[in-house]
């Protein structure tokens, strides 16, 4: 066998895509254009949750942290106020986060079976600010605290009219809470 008949019968690499670039019918193009659309979109929309779901849940460390520091008594101690304490949260929260629109709620209940734990109903002013006043009741060795963590997280509108926000201003309301009793510290 001669090394002309071998190369006549060999199947000759292409170059991936090329049967694709080769097809002038357009069907190809033409089925997805069809799908491109709505796979794109869902694209975006998964990583528009994931980014969501990894701010909730960084949120949520954070506040299991300074719970932490509560339960003890460090803050109590230490004496920190409502701004210290929320720098103290901030801390724990990475670049997803501006530490300025952090809202800290602390209160003390009466009992477990009396606490609040549902979403707080926020005001505005005209520009656009929360006008809620908020609480910092750090209470002391066997106190019930309710802690309540606050953010406005900035969401993009996706393709297809999907949309996270869940507030008036466009963004999604996350919040963590914590309740516990203070531990004996001395």
């Amino acid at each position: 066998m001669r090394s002309e008949d071998i190369d006549k019968g060999a199947a000759k690499p292409r170059a991936r895509g090329a049967g694709l670039l080769a097809c002038r019918r357009g069907a190809a193009i033409v089925e997805f254009a069809f799908i491109a659309a709505p796979l794109f979109a869902i694209l975006i929309a998964i990583c528009q949750v994931g980014v969501v779901f990894l701010a909730q849940q960084e949120l949520e460390s954070a506040v299991e942290k300074s719970a932490r520091k509560l339960l003890t008594g460090e803050v109590q101690k230490g004496k920190l106020d409502q701004t210290q304490f929320k720098n103290t949260v901030c801390g724990g929260l990475t670049a997803l986060f501006n530490c300025t629109q952090l809202i800290v709620d602390l209160q003390t209940a009466s009992a477990f079976s009396s606490v609040d734990t549902s979403a707080p109903v926020l005001t505005y002013d005209s520009s656009g600010n929360v006008t809620n006043s908020w609480k910092f009741q750090t209470g002391g060795v066997g106190s019930v605290l309710v802690l309540r963590v606050i953010y406005q997280f900035p969401v993009v509108g996706g393709p297809l009219g999907f949309n996270l926000a869940n507030l008036p201003n466009g963004r999604r309301l996350l919040m963590s809470t914590a309740v516990f009793q203070v531990e004996p510290y001395s």
